[in-house]
């Protein structure tokens, strides 16, 4: 499994809810397979795409996915105790783990001496899943979305490659946040 078919994959499961992409080429990927509403797409602020997920959940009440990379959760991992602080917090947090910070030139991250899933259990996340093929990402991602009630942690492990990163994000990078802003409110005053 590479980046791109992860990010499919997570596209595929979803429909309505707030997905944040975090920094570099996952914005770049999510945004090539389907430019939606619902998609805020970070840039420059790498490790804080926990925290900006957990702001939308909370905010919303709903489900929220975050998409996050090894390099960039472990930039911020004190994200991780808020989010697993918040028991009744509609948080799935999917980590992206390529063992590389792939955007920035391909340094390795120490995610490979670093148990992932095990610090998102000590931080109070309730379900912890680990998977490193297509077939079981795709089915905990649609069993998670089915039953989601509390902050859940996919560890999704790429062992593959992508073979060409889209171009960056395009438009104006205010206009994608008045876009995800809109459809966050309507999205919520529907369900008042």
């Amino acid at each position: 499994m590479n980046k791109a078919s992860a990010i499919r994959a997570i596209i595929s499961a979803t429909t309505n809810e707030p997905i944040v992409f975090t920094t570099g080429y996952s914005c770049r990927i999510a945004q090539a397979i389907a430019d939606r509403p619902n998609h805020f797409y970070m840039t420059g602020s790498m490790g804080l795409a926990t925290s900006i997920a957990t702001g939308v959940a909370l905010v919303t009440g709903g489900p929220t996915v975050v998409v996050d990379g090894d390099g960039s959760l472990l930039m911020n991992p004190a994200a991780l105790v808020t989010a697993g602080a918040m028991s009744n917090l509609g948080l799935l947090h999917v980590v992206l783990d390529d063992g590389l910070y792939a955007s920035t030139g391909g340094q390795s991250t120490p995610s490979g001496r670093t148990d992932l899933g095990a610090l998102a259990r000590a931080c109070g996340y309730d379900q912890v899943l680990r998977v490193a093929e297509d077939d079981a990402f795709a089915a905990a991602l649609s069993d998670v979305l089915a039953h989601r009630t509390t902050p859940v942690f996919i560890h999704c492990v790429l062992s593959a490659h992508d073979s060409a990163v889209p171009p960056r994000v395009s438009a104006h990078l205010g206009e994608h946040q008045r876009r995800f802003r809109h459809h966050i409110q309507s999205t919520m005053t529907t369900k008042v």
